[in-house]
């Protein structure tokens, strides 16, 4: 098979644990909505991903076959990738290919039941709050194949110097569970293939498949890396026996480092057609490692679940917690909250970290084992009550599941989070958690949230989790864009940025020409001041998805206020209004695909049919490059002095070296390209 069996994985230097759910699904696939009837078969799964110009763009196309003799309704379904704005789906219809066009969702869901019942070709594409996208397709014959393709895209945001990319295809195994989620079909019968090329700005010294030991790296130039993993259909000869291609039950997980020693810096990519006076920019600050380390003593909470989904998780979990909290400095204190259907105040208290205390309060966790649902509202609340004024609190929640007991309403937990003066450091286990919610109440306690898959490379995230924690940050931060009449940046405000982190901005304007680029912040009473000048240009025709990321970031933002400030009609359609002129699929919004004269009937423009094309001309016309884009835009006035952050400086303390050591940090480090075979290449 192309995949291996997982083994559970945990570390610990404050807390990152993850493993492997027992009932873990896959996700991604194909069945009739009638469920007597049997799945719809995987023939082919092709997986194409472009990493460049600061974001990524991610295409699967999937063939499926109906089994049975009886024409079927069927529900394709993947899982939201986090962040991620899709925009392009294509059904064949006749042999056709056929581009949906985004409408709003009541009325989609209308023209969806019309086209059906007069037996007409049509698909819809609907997003699961933040569950999965679901398409329907009807119809399919029998004995036939059926034929999709989407197209997704997300900013490629670097960590302490390290990007990460994920190609989501585990599901299940939270308490969560939705009809369709289960007793799949995920083998691939056929073919199979992941190919993914990153471009970088910058050297890059090493790419690593941490779960995929049979994939091929090969490095093409110091800027250039692609990755290949495929598989095809094998019958053995002498005893006749069929394996099939490949089986979709764990998820691809790419991470790429930079060099060692870069600068500090701006980027800069915009797309503005020539007929348009509006052009977009997506704006990237890479600050310069200069936040200096946390000084005094600590108390650390760490907030877990227990609930039964835990229950394949629980032994490494636990592990992860005791090799944490024994290699903490002995003044600093800790306490353990647990919460499944109730919360409960495990260690009565903070306790001082000593080998007994640590040993007691986990065998007495052990002990107790997994259970019941997740009312994860009353473990936070626990964990934010009797906190001490005079010494610095780390909050720490791990939970792979959603609020399903007790307080579940997204406000709510925001409300919470924001009566509490305290940073909330979130560790997101699996694909089908809360995410929005999690990383929603995270950012608003200024703290930051890391959603770890089985496939992670655990030990790596650690690292970059605790260079953070023991880092200070910068807060209060404001970037202030002097010149082309720039208007509608996205997000609005960022609060804080933490050690290793980016800062990435969408903005439209106006004017070409030179624009002043201004980022203030404070760092403990300490007040920062970044300066440099960038070029706006006037045409610039290379990435009109930046259009969608502009779109997508700020159709968030209005979900965000709306979250915290309760259902607003006119912001409602606001977002509809947008994801309908840019073409995205969301919570009021769908994706239509209808034969194309129906499109004429309807009186529906196929402005996201141009759209695509143009994209797809874009990409195109990009990958004969012969040479990498640079988008560094503050060469000749750098705006930051130091070297960027990474993972070889000084960012792990002696407590946490010595976990790292022991479960063998050396292989990470010199071997960061372990696990695949890499080859060198000199590109033509």
């Amino acid at each position: 098979m192309l995949w291996k069996q997982m083994i559970s994985k945990c570390i610990g230097g404050m807390l990152l644990c993850a493993g492997v759910s027992l009932s873990a699904q896959a996700a991604g696939l194909m069945k009739p909505v009638n469920s007597a009837l049997p799945d719809l078969s995987i023939q082919q799964h092709h997986v194409n991903v472009l990493v460049e110009d600061g974001y990524v763009t991610t295409t699967v196309e999937q063939v499926f076959h109906n089994p049975s003799n009886t024409q079927l309704e069927a529900k394709y379904s993947f899982p939201v990738p986090e962040r991620a704005a899709v925009g392009e789906f294509i059904y064949w219809i006749n042999g056709k290919p056929v581009i949906g066009e985004v409408v709003a969702k009541q009325q989609a869901k209308k023209i969806y039941q019309q086209q059906k019942q007069a037996g007409n070709h049509v698909a819809l594409t609907e997003q699961d709050s933040y569950k999965t996208f679901d398409s329907l397709i009807y119809p399919v014959e029998a004995n036939a194949d059926v034929r999709i393709k989407l197209v997704y895209v997300q900013a490629a945001h670097l960590d302490t110097n390290t990007g990460r990319y994920l190609y989501p295809l585990e599901d299940g195994g939270v308490d969560e569970q939705t009809n369709s989620f289960w007793s799949r079909n995920e083998v691939v019968k056929e073919s199979f293939s992941f190919n993914m090329d990153i471009r970088s700005s910058y050297p890059l010294d090493g790419v690593r498949l941490p779960k995929h030991a049979n994939a091929i790296v090969t490095q093409l130039s110091p800027q250039q890396w692609t990755v290949a993993l495929s598989s095809s259909a094998q019958v053995d000869e002498g005893s006749g026996t069929y394996q099939p291609a490949a089986s979709l039950s764990e998820d691809i997980l790419v991470y790429w480092r930079l060099e060692e020693g870069l600068p500090g810096s701006v980027d800069l990519v915009s797309y503005r057609h020539p007929d348009n006076t509006q052009g977009t920019f997506m704006l990237t600050l890479t600050p310069g490692d200069d936040l200096p380390p946390v000084q005094g003593n600590r108390d650390w909470t760490f907030v877990l679940d227990v609930s039964g989904s835990m229950e394949g998780k629980y032994s490494t979990l636990l592990e992860g917690v005791r090799q944490a909290l024994v290699k903490l400095p002995p003044n600093d204190r800790f306490r353990l909250i647990t919460f499944n259907d109730k919360a409960r105040d495990m260690t009565g208290g903070y306790q001082q970290i000593s080998n007994e205390n640590v040993t007691r309060y986990i065998d007495q966790l052990q002990s107790n084992g997994t259970g019941g649902g997740t009312n994860l509202y009353a473990g936070l609340a626990k964990g934010l009550k009797r906190l001490d004024d005079d010494r610095s609190t780390a909050i720490v929640l791990v939970t792979d599941g959603v609020a399903n007991v007790g307080v579940t309403e997204k406000k709510d937990f925001l409300t919470l989070v924001k009566e509490n003066d305290v940073r909330l450091f979130t560790f997101i286990m699996g694909n089908s958690a809360n995410r929005p919610m999690l990383q929603e109440m995270t950012e608003l306690s200024n703290g930051f949230a890391a959603s770890i898959s089985n496939a992670d490379d655990v030990i790596g995230q650690v690292m970059l989790a605790t260079s953070k924690l023991n880092h200070a940050s910068m807060r209060d931060i404001e970037v202030s864009i002097q010149g082309g009449r720039v208007s509608d940046l996205t997000p609005e405000q960022v609060n804080t940025v933490y050690r290793g982190q980016q800062l990435v901005l969408f903005g439209h304007y106006f004017e070409a020409g030179t624009a002043e680029v201004v980022l203030r912040g404070k760092v403990g009473a300490q007040e920062r001041v970044y300066k440099t000048q960038v070029e706006l240009a006037g045409v610039s025709t290379d990435n009109p998805e930046l259009e969608r990321l502009w779109a997508y970031s700020k159709i968030e933002a209005l979900q965000k206020k709306m979250d915290y400030l309760g259902a607003d009609a006119d912001t409602e359609q606001a977002m509809t209004d947008l994801a309908v002129q840019y073409g995205l699929v969301t919570d009021y919004t769908s994706l239509l695909v209808v034969e194309e004269e129906v499109f004429e009937q309807l009186g529906i423009k196929r402005t996201n049919q141009q759209r695509v094309s143009k994209e797809q001309q874009a990409r195109q016309q990009r990958s004969q490059r012969e040479h990498v884009q640079d988008n560094r835009a503050d060469s000749n006035q750098p705006m930051f002095q130091q070297s960027r952050a990474s993972t070889g400086g000084g960012a792990i303390d002696s407590s946490l070296l010595l976990i790292l050591l022991a479960l063998g940090l050396p292989s990470l480090l010199a071997g960061f390209k372990a696990r695949s075979v890499v080859i060198k290449t000199n590109k033509k």
